[in-house]
């Protein structure tokens, strides 16, 4: 399926994402911070970056910052994942780049369909 990256600051929920990722056939590298998801996406340029907003160091927007300014990563599709709910949250992720934004608590199988979505749109 997709290479994608992970980026949660929380354990509990990475292994969830990961897991549900999987679960799905997708290859996942995860991390808990957003500098070495940034990293590891220069390394090998995913088909799809989840980024919590909420990180220590480089939060999530910051990540989907630096990547939209980098010609190699660009185009790299990414859903935010965030406790963030309110209006303005939501808007601003978008402002950064990010395709889908998607709020804490979620459900395991939204997700897997968010990104489904995702990749596809991104294929064609």
């Amino acid at each position: 399926m997709a290479t994608i990256v992970v980026a949660d600051d929380d354990a509990d929920i990475r292994d969830l994402v990961v897991f549900k990722l999987e679960q799905s056939g997708h290859q996942v590298l995860a991390f808990g911070d957003g500098a070495s998801a940034v990293e590891a996406c220069h390394q090998q340029v995913p088909e799809l970056v989840l980024l919590d907003v909420m990180m220590p160091g480089m939060s999530g927007l910051d990540a989907c910052r630096a990547m939209r300014a980098d010609p190699t990563l660009a185009t790299v599709p990414v859903i935010l994942l965030t406790a963030r709910a309110q209006e303005s949250d939501i808007e601003q992720g978008f402002l950064v780049g990010a395709d889908d934004y998607v709020v804490k608590p979620f459900s395991p199988r939204e997700l897997a369909s968010r990104v489904t979505a995702v990749l596809q749109r991104s294929r064609t």
